[in-house]
């Protein structure tokens, strides 16, 4: 873990708080349940991971799991269709 989450995590200890960024969850839509698109492919390239404690890292994994799955069947969609050529007239 970063010098910072490490921080982090003591400080939450110390206020006898939650290990997890509760703030950080009352901001928007946790990555656990933003649907896959651009607006997550955002966040995702946004977020700092060293910033992250190990139960956010684990949603951030399973966000971008998530966004490739996505990704995948755009992709398959697409090659299904050039594949198909273009219909005989």
């Amino acid at each position: 873990m970063s010098p910072g989450v490490v921080d982090y995590l003591f400080r939450q200890l110390v206020a006898g708080e939650p290990p997890e960024d509760t703030q950080w969850n009352r901001e928007g839509i946790a990555l656990s349940v933003q649907g896959p698109g651009a607006e997550l492919a955002r966040r995702l390239s946004e977020t700092d991971l060293d910033a992250l404690t190990p139960t956010e890292l684990f949603h951030y994994v399973r966000a971008a799991q998530r966004l490739s799955q996505w990704a995948e069947s755009l992709r398959e969609a697409a090659v299904e269709r050039y594949c198909s050529g273009p219909e005989p007239a």
